[in-house]
């Protein structure tokens, strides 16, 4: 299965959450990040977001920030976004149902209802909203793992 998620600019959210979900999933699944902005492509991930995650054992910080494509939504299974206006920006390059069911959001695939369904972007904030980040995604990311491992079987 063939994971994506999608932030604005790739930096900040989306490195995490494919951090997160490679830690917790095993060889089977191909997980990647995008951005919906190419403001930053070719970048590494902000350095609070490397930080944070190093802090809990996971390294990002050879990820590099790319835009989302057209053949994304081809080829993954299944795209997150991480807040409702990249969710509006993903939607809008769908060209049918099929690729418009592979799209939601994070939080909702996680069933979890803080804040709309939406990670705020810590990029404002400092190494506490990184954190903060974090720990919303790790909760996310063990409660899709569960999801998508019984459906697998």
């Amino acid at each position: 299965m063939k994971i994506l998620v999608v932030c604005l600019g790739n930096i900040c959210r989306s490195p995490l959450a494919e951090g997160i979900l490679k830690s917790k999933l095993t060889e089977n699944f191909v997980i990647d990040s995008a951005g919906t902005i190419s403001l930053h492509e070719g970048e590494h991930p902000d350095k609070r977001a490397i930080e944070t995650a190093e802090n809990h054992g996971i390294t990002i910080g050879k990820q590099r920030s790319r835009p989302i494509t057209k053949t994304d939504l081809e080829d993954f299974d299944k795209i997150y976004c991480m807040d409702l206006s990249v969710y509006e920006d993903v939607i809008s390059m769908a060209k049918n149902e099929e690729q418009r069911r592979k799209i939601s959001l994070f939080l909702e695939a996680a069933e979890i209802p803080e804040n709309n369904y939406e990670v705020f972007d810590p990029y404002w904030s400092g190494l506490d909203g990184f954190e903060k980040v974090y720990q919303l995604l790790d909760q996310a990311s063990e409660k899709i793992k569960s999801k998508l491992l019984n459906n697998q079987n």
